[in-house]
């Protein structure tokens, strides 16, 4: 079947703008001999030092490469914080008090080939001083109640420092956690006819609670009458559920991650039976691993699950049969490898399409430039036909259907049969674009509508959503509506699809369950929803805690 193999390049300087401050990267301009393509190896004995509550010393031992190590870039859990030029191995960071992070450290050479990333060093910088003051407590708590949501709004609390979180009681257990910037709430997705009682609590960074404001009473209505109704549990897990679909007979079949199997799941009893272990994944300590899962329209007569993985040497696409709810490793087909891996930006959602075609997102393996060269695989979205062929009508008569991706996790087709697709940024924006064929989306010149976005021929995303709020990873479509998973922003986005536009944005779930990762459409039209709290960015198996949910939507 065929492949494509990354292309050797001569790479020119260019730049990024990440959080407003400019830092060399690098882009495509031209062909080298095939010596320049191996990477660096990985940086050495990554360690800190004098950490404090607002910087940190990073060091680590030098990489070695055949052209020459020209730059250093260092990460915080997949956001490049900082480049420095190769010759040096120790530099000072920025860090936030109390925000645990992972620090890792890529080499890139005068080519542009980017390492593997060095072993991860997390830290848990202090608090600035020892805060022992607790917050007021929020007052004039009130609220009104629409069907099965409850809306409440109350005044800030006041702090010595500042407040960090507000959580939202309901009754005696914790309903949700919002930023202390904000000083309201909707819980939606509630039971019918049921007497509720909620009240907020203040926090700081120091983990100082103040007492609780006055407490509200509520019964939620008979019916429910609002867009997003009941959520129930379907399951939990002790990995992380990535790819996920629905198969004919109506049970789920999800991807774990970290522990590299498959599992069928029966959501009316929640039963579960592992169909197997996929062979050849290798996880990155981070979010590569056992990613994107999809069925085509022919599953009932051939049985081939599709299926996204980090091997140890690449991301690659695979087809292997499930027959009597076993995968039949024999039949594994690889249909595409040679896509870049790395610590993060892996991408990994697979969509079939309505024309039949196969639709893969791949992330730009921590090296911008990948993003705009149409002869490689990373930072796209790519099309396959399903024997992993290239189809004849691809724009550049390779996969690559469309180019200048970060890190896009999230593809769904609406009721015209266009993609719509959702793309991590890196500290400033997230995206959501109207994929076109051959159209270019701009990174690493342009993140959201930060950098050189005016740039001629870049499309501009649909909508852009702050990291802080945003971080999401999976889109699904139901009746012309685009919902959005989040993870940083534990919430999900609903969107009207109004022509090419996307309008009516409303927020639902903010913080009720955590980091949400993957999305999908149900078959009777609600939506499957999976958490991704604990243990998503260290690839250790059966280390977390998650749930798989059930929307419930309003008709």
């Amino acid at each position: 079947m065929p492949r494509l193999a990354p292309t050797a390049m001569l790479i020119a300087a260019a730049t990024v703008i990440v959080g407003g401050v400019t830092v060399g990267l690098i882009a495509v301009t031209s062909r080298t001999p095939a010596s320049a393509t191996t990477a660096p190896s990985p940086p050495g004995n990554p360690r800190v030092s004098g950490l404090t509550c607002k910087s940190v010393t990073f060091a680590w031992d030098a990489s070695t490469a055949a052209q020459g190590v020209k730059f250093y870039d260092l990460y915080h859990d997949g956001q490049l914080m900082k480049s420095v030029d190769g010759r040096t191995l120790s530099t000072s960071l920025t860090v936030v008090p109390g925000a645990v992070w992972g620090l890792y450290v890529n080499a890139r050479d005068a080519a542009g080939n980017v390492s593997q990333a060095s072993a991860t060093v997390t830290i848990t910088p202090p608090p600035c001083s020892a805060d022992k003051k607790p917050p007021t407590a929020p007052t004039s708590l009130a609220g009104s109640v629409s069907g099965t949501t409850v809306s409440l709004t109350w005044k800030a609390a006041t702090d010595n420092v500042g407040v960090k979180f507000y959580d939202i009681y309901r009754g005696p257990a914790l309903a949700s956690s919002v930023s202390g910037t904000t000083t309201s709430f909707n819980d939606s997705g509630l039971p019918i006819k049921t007497s509720l009682a909620y009240a907020v609590v203040a926090r700081d960074a120091a983990g100082n609670t103040s007492a609780r404001s006055n407490t509200v009473k509520f019964t939620t209505g008979a019916a429910c009458t609002n867009l997003v109704c009941g959520v129930t549990q379907v399951a939990t897990d002790t990995d992380i559920p990535w790819g996920l679909t629905t198969l004919p007979d109506g049970s789920i079949l999800y991807n774990r991650r970290d522990a590299h199997d498959i599992v069928k799941l029966n959501p009316a009893d929640g039963s579960k039976t592992t169909v197997g272990t996929v062979p050849n994944v290798q996880s990155t300590d981070g979010e590569g691993g056992l990613t994107g899962l999809a069925v085509a329209p022919t599953f009932a007569t051939d049985h081939w699950l599709y299926i996204m993985h980090t091997s140890p040497t690449d991301n690659r696409i695979v087809r292997i049969q499930m027959v009597d709810d076993k995968l039949q490793l024999d039949t594994e087909q690889v249909l595409l490898k040679g896509i870049l891996r790395n610590k993060f930006h892996d991408g990994g959602r697979l969509r079939f399409g309505p024309d039949g075609k196969l639709y893969a997102a791949t992330g730009d393996a921590q090296n911008g430039d990948n993003a705009q060269n149409k002869n490689g695989l990373n930072g796209k979205v790519l099309r396959l036909n399903p024997d992993g062929s290239v189809p004849a009508d691809n724009p550049f008569h390779n996969y690559v259907w469309s180019y200048g991706h970060r890190n896009p996790q999230g593809l769904a087709f609406d009721a015209q049969g266009r993609l719509w697709e959702q793309e991590f940024g890196n500290s400033i924006m997230d995206e959501t674009n109207l994929i076109v064929k051959g159209g270019n989306y701009g990174w690493p010149k342009c993140e959201g509508t930060a950098g050189q976005c005016n740039t001629p021929g870049f499309l501009a995303p649909k909508a852009t959503y702050p990291t802080a709020s945003g971080s999401c990873s999976g889109i699904a479509i139901v009746k012309n509506v685009a919902y959005i998973a989040c993870q940083r922003g534990t919430r999900i986005y609903r969107w009207q699809i109004t022509g090419d536009k996307l309008t009516g944005a409303r927020q639902y779930l903010n913080g009720t369950y955590g980091r949400l990762r993957t999305i999908e459409p149900a078959p009777d039209g609600g939506l499957w929803l999976t958490t991704t709290n604990v243990g998503d960015k260290d690839s250790i198996p059966n280390n977390s805690k998650e749930k798989i949910l059930h929307l419930a939507l309003h008709a």
